[in-house]
């Protein structure tokens, strides 16, 4: 049986990136986590950090030095987390939130890599594109 247990992260500084997540997140930095290799435990998953000499960040949306991998983190009001990922060190990059406050917005961390907020409770995806609640 195939089962998921890591999703790794390269970067020069394990322990200053895990301490973004940690507070993105609000999940506390692994114990046992050092300048090699950082840990966030998410259930049965963990997010992690290695450090890797050279590290070169992705400029996305530059194809020549490409994303390798994005996070979504759903939310349940757009702005003051917004206000909090920025404040934390994010920068915003592009913002797909519609007028009716459905959609997403993509940052990059403090070394380039693309997350992205999301709003799409209770939003149904079908072949046409998405569905979004009727508020009344």
């Amino acid at each position: 049986m195939l089962r998921l247990t890591d999703f790794i992260i390269d970067c020069p500084d394990t322990m200053k990136l895990a301490a973004f997540y940690s507070e993105v997140t609000g999940r506390p930095i692994k114990e046992g986590s050092s300048q090699d290799w950082a840990g966030i435990q998410f259930g049965e998953i963990e997010l992690a950090f290695i450090r890797v000499e050279d590290y070169r960040a992705p400029q996305w949306p530059d194809s020549e030095h490409p994303k390798q991998f994005h996070l979504d983190f759903e939310v349940d009001e757009i702005e003051s987390e917004q206000r909090r990922v920025i404040d934390l060190g994010a920068t915003l990059r592009q913002d797909f939130i519609g007028p009716n406050g459905y959609g997403w917005q993509v940052y990059t961390d403090p070394i380039g890599h693309p997350f992205c907020l999301c709003r799409n409770k209770g939003v149904t995806w079908t072949d046409q594109g998405p569905v979004f609640p009727q508020h009344g």
